[in-house]
């Protein structure tokens, strides 16, 4: 193999902050699409967040409405569906990528409207993930990403990627703590997959900063059958 496959655990105990992370992979069974999100905060109106599943769609919501301060960029839907595709995102993009592929239009078209986020000076960026089924599975992921520190411009990438058992690809929005944040940079890391969804949740959860951790959503999904089983932790609902 010519990359090296990283264990999951030992990057996100090297980064403090990752922010919001996206990875998406093959169980190494060869049998399983994977994928997961987490959400982490450092204020108090990010950290009020708990993930909802509702059939295949996952909702963002607040854990405690009264201290609702800015919703825009903290409550939207990370996860939905459209036919034989799943879309995963850290903002209000998925909503606009489903849009698109409703038209018969494509992700990158989608992701061509859209922009990192206006939350200077750390312009966080969007990333966003697609599995498709159409054919197996295969899938991709994008960051977009502030040009320069002014954010003058915006900078779009899109990864595609033939599927390898046991392998997945991890983006997230930062490179580590900050102020301002460190926005990620580079392709998305080569992180390892199991076939286990209640191992691989955990151990994403338990590398996540204590402090900073918010919500994680895990799905496995049987690529033959479409069968899918999957998992939420939410800190604010289990104090973990």
């Amino acid at each position: 193999m010519a990359y090296e496959v990283n264990d999951i655990g030992v990057i996100l105990r090297g980064n403090e902050y990752p922010g919001r992370g996206i990875i998406i992979g093959k169980s190494s069974d060869g049998k399983k699409a994977v994928f997961a999100y987490f959400i982490m905060g450092r204020s108090e109106n990010s950290r009020n967040r708990i993930f909802i599943e509702n059939d295949d769609k996952v909702i963002i919501n607040p854990f405690d409405v009264s201290k609702v301060e800015d919703p825009s960029l903290i409550i939207y839907s990370p996860v939905r569906v459209f036919g034989k595709k799943t879309v995963v995102t850290n903002g209000d993009q998925t909503d606009t990528i489903i849009n698109y592929l409703a038209k018969g239009d494509s992700f990158e078209n989608a992701l061509e409207t859209r922009c990192f986020e206006p939350d200077a000076p750390n312009y966080t960026p969007r990333i966003s993930g697609l599995l498709d089924f159409e054919n197996g599975f295969s899938y991709k992921l994008s960051i977009l990403r502030a040009s320069d520190a002014n954010a003058e411009g915006c900078n779009r990438f899109t990864f595609s990627y033939h599927p390898a058992s046991g392998v997945g690809h991890f983006i997230h929005t930062y490179a580590g703590n900050g102020n301002p944040i460190p926005s990620f940079f580079g392709e998305p890391e080569v992180v390892a997959v199991g076939n286990d969804v209640d191992v691989f949740t955990w151990l994403i959860w338990r590398h996540l900063s204590v402090d900073n951790r918010v919500s994680l959503y895990v799905r496995f999904t049987d690529i033959e059958s479409g069968v899918s089983e999957s998992r939420i932790v939410n800190k604010n609902e289990r104090g973990v």
